[in-house]
Formats: C-alpha cells, structure tokens, sequence
C-alpha cells in the first residue's frame, strides 16, 4: 500500500484543479445574479431562477453520461485497458448525441410541463420560458461535454477539465456583460451567453481530447461502436444514475418553487445564498472527484487497502475543506451581502436566513465525499437508495410538517436532506466494507 503521504500529493493533484474549476461554476452564477440583481427589479433575477432550475434539472437529469462514464473509464484505467477506456468514452458520445436530439425534438412539451410543475408568478412565467427556450439549444454541447469530463475524471485528469470550464465560464461572463448590460437583453441576454459559452466549451473539451489520444489511432474501434447491445448495457447500468440524479435535482428544484411560492423576495434571496452554497459544494467535489478517479482505479487493479486508503485520505482532506468553507462563509457575510445586490429588502432576508448557509458545508460534506466513492466503484444503485430514502422519507415530509415556519422549515428540511444522505451513504459504505463486496462488485 502507498505511503500516506503519496496518496494526499495524488488527491491534491487531482483535486486542486477539480475545485479551481468548480469554483468557477457558481461564481458565474454570482455575476450572473449580481448583474440580474442591480437592475433595479427582482424578477429578472427570479425568473432566471426559475428558468435555470428547470434547465438543470433537465440537464443534470442525464448527468448519468458523466458519472456512469467515470466509474467505467476508471476501472479500465486501473486494469490497464486503454482500448476500453476509450471505447466507453465513444459509446457515451454517441449515446450523449442520441439523447440531445431526443431533448431538443421534445423541448416544447419539456419546457411546458417543467413550467407548469413549478407554477412560476405570473410576471415570471413568461420570462422564465423565454429563458428556458433559448438556453435548451445548448444540449448538445452540454451532453456531450458531459461525457469527455467523465473520461477525463476517470482518468484521474482534472486539470482538463478545469481549462473547460474556465474558459466556458469566462466567455459566459464576458457575454453576459455584452448582452445583458450592453445590449439591455437581460434575461433573454443571459440566457443566450450561456449558450453561446457552452458550444466553446465543448469545442475545447473535445480539442482536449484529440490532444491526449495523440498517437492513439481508435479507427480500430469504430466496429465496436456498432455493437447495440453494448449501448443497452450502458443505460441499464446506468439507470440507478439516472434516478438518483432526478431525485437530487428535484430537490433543488423543489427548493426553488416553494421558495417562489413564498414570495419573489424569498426567491430571488434564496437564489443569491444558493449560489453561495454551490459554491462551497463544488469546492467539496473536487475531492469527491478525486475519490472517484483513484478509487475506481484501485478497485479496477484489485487493491483493496489501496482503496480503503484513498477513501480514509480523502475523507480527512474534505472535513478540513469544509471547516475552512464554513468559515470562510461566516466571516465573508458582510461582503457578500452587500455585494450581491444592492436592494435593501434582498439583504435583510439574506442576512435572516443565512446561518442556514453557514452550517450547511459541514453537514453535507459526507454526503459529496461518498457520492464520489460510490461513483468509482460503479455502485450506483446504493446511491439510488439512499438518495431515495432521503428525498422521500426526510425532505418531503420535514417540509410539509415545517410549512408554519416558512422559509425557515423550508432551509430545515432542505438540511435534513444533505444529513440524511451522508448518513445513510455512510452506513451502505460500512455494510458492503464488512460483507467484503466492494471488489465482486468491481
């Protein structure tokens, strides 16, 4: 087994440039709300919320080619087989634009029912469905750019992954300063910047990739790529994915509505506190990323202390990270308050509900961590359990027996979901680690 100290150089190499580039993710979000915030009307801002909480949940909906990629990718990496690493990678590719034409012939019915489930105001639902409806032709490039992060990760390679999303997320700010303040195009502005931004992503995505496999010639795997039983096999075992990932994102598209249903306030300073809270999440990915690639590698090379090592490792640096989150997060509240948005109304609430945001890094940091160890060792149906279990057994029922509390019962049992998760991923982790059935499974 590695020293200790060669594992934590390899999770910071690997985790390092996963946080950089998570990181970037929600602060385009913050200039996006900062930008949306000072226009001197809040439903732009919640329309875009709204609209972006039914575009991720479509989206991230398919996230399975990310995850289900990883897991695969990361096992063959380990076992030395560099033909079906890349093998998966094609497959998904192909499978990524498969689903994207399916997304975009039935956008209008997608838009519409997401619409009519969320029962946006009035005087939002018009903006939120011109947001939605430019923002959807961006699903091939986000699909596809899902699958070559995955084969990235499962490499254990995110420093690829973070020029992607840095230069996606630069051009994105960039345009949003053009069309929404240049250009008055506000929420539409928004939209069409982030589109834009995604089709350079996945230009440079895939430019990545045609620079790594230099050298490698995968003509030899077009005939593979015919196999149709091989594409079936793909979404059976990625199905468990599949549902885990609705069930997380109905979560947070839960939080949105009912936050909209409380006022277009409560909503858009739910909003600028979420962005916050993604934040701190994507930072706890990158070490949820490196349990993913080292992980699967061990478990694909049959090391099973090398996989308890990365797995101790992995959860030691994550606690740190998310104490330092935490804080970070209590002493920077005046700053960002004040600079997010410059309606007085906004920051009072924020500064009511923001002990919520404060706790929450430490709560859920469990739950991030062994999404990741799961992820790698491809056992996605304990991840469909337990988010199941959480989602319908705490979220739900803790929200509606807090409806008197407001939105004070609504951050409750949006927290009791993160806990609930980490807890019961926790306690699948110690039962298959007692019963021996991390390697079969492998």
């Amino acid at each position: 087994m590695e020293p200790a100290a060669h594992i934590d150089r390899k999770i910071w190499g690997i985790a390092w440039p996963a946080i950089l580039s998570n990181l970037s993710i929600p602060l385009l979000g913050l200039v996006d709300s900062a930008i949306l915030g000072h226009l001197g009307n809040s439903r732009y801002l919640a329309a875009v919320a709204v609209g972006a909480a039914l575009l991720s949940f479509l989206y991230w909906g398919f996230s399975f080619l990310r995850m289900g990629t990883t897991g695969l990718v990361a096992r063959a990496e380990g076992a030395g087989d560099r033909d079906g690493s890349v093998l998966v990678l094609l497959r998904s590719a192909v499978l990524a634009l498969l689903l994207a034409t399916l997304v975009l012939a039935l956008h209008p019915l997608l838009i519409g029912a997401g619409l009519a489930l969320m029962s946006p105001a009035v005087e939002l639902h018009g903006l939120a469905e011109s947001y939605a409806r430019i923002r959807i032709y961006s699903a091939p490039a986000v699909l596809l750019t899902y699958t070559v992060v995955g084969w990235f990760i499962g490499r254990q390679d995110t420093r690829s992954p973070m020029l992607i999303v840095i230069l996606t997320n630069l051009a994105n700010i960039a345009l949003d300063f053009l069309l929404v303040v240049g250009l008055d195009m506000r929420s539409d502005g928004a939209a069409l910047a982030t589109v834009i931004a995604e089709y350079l992503g996945c230009a440079v995505a895939l430019a990545c990739v045609h620079y790594q496999l230099r050298g490698f010639h995968p003509r030899r795997l077009v005939g593979r790529l015919r196999d149709i039983s091989a594409y079936t096999h793909l979404l059976r075992s990625n199905r468990h994915l599949f549902v885990r990932t609705v069930c997380l994102l109905f979560g947070f598209a839960f939080f949105t509505a009912q936050g909209e249903n409380l006022g277009s306030e409560i909503v858009a300073a739910n909003t600028l506190m979420m962005h916050l809270l993604l934040m701190a999440a994507y930072g706890l990915d990158g070490f949820a990323y490196a349990a993913e690639g080292m992980s699967g590698h061990q478990l694909g090379g049959r090391d099973l202390a090398g996989f308890y090592a990365v797995v101790r490792r992995c959860a030691l640096w994550s606690a740190g990270c998310a104490a330092c989150l935490s804080a970070g997060l209590l002493v920077l509240q005046p700053l960002f308050v004040t600079v997010l948005t410059d309606l007085d109304a906004l920051r009072t609430l924020m500064r009511t509900y923001y002990p919520w945001l404060i706790a929450m890094p430490l709560l859920a940091a469990p739950a991030y961590l062994l999404d990741g160890v799961f992820i790698g060792a491809s056992e996605t149906r304990q991840m469909m359990l337990t988010m199941l279990f959480s989602l319908c057994c705490v979220y739900l029922p803790l929200w509606y027996l807090t409806l008197p509390m407001g939105n004070h019962g609504l951050w409750l049992s949006f927290t009791a979901f993160n806990i609930a998760r980490g807890i019961t991923l926790y306690r699948r982790y110690r039962r298959m680690s007692r019963l021996g059935l991390w390697l079969p499974a492998a």
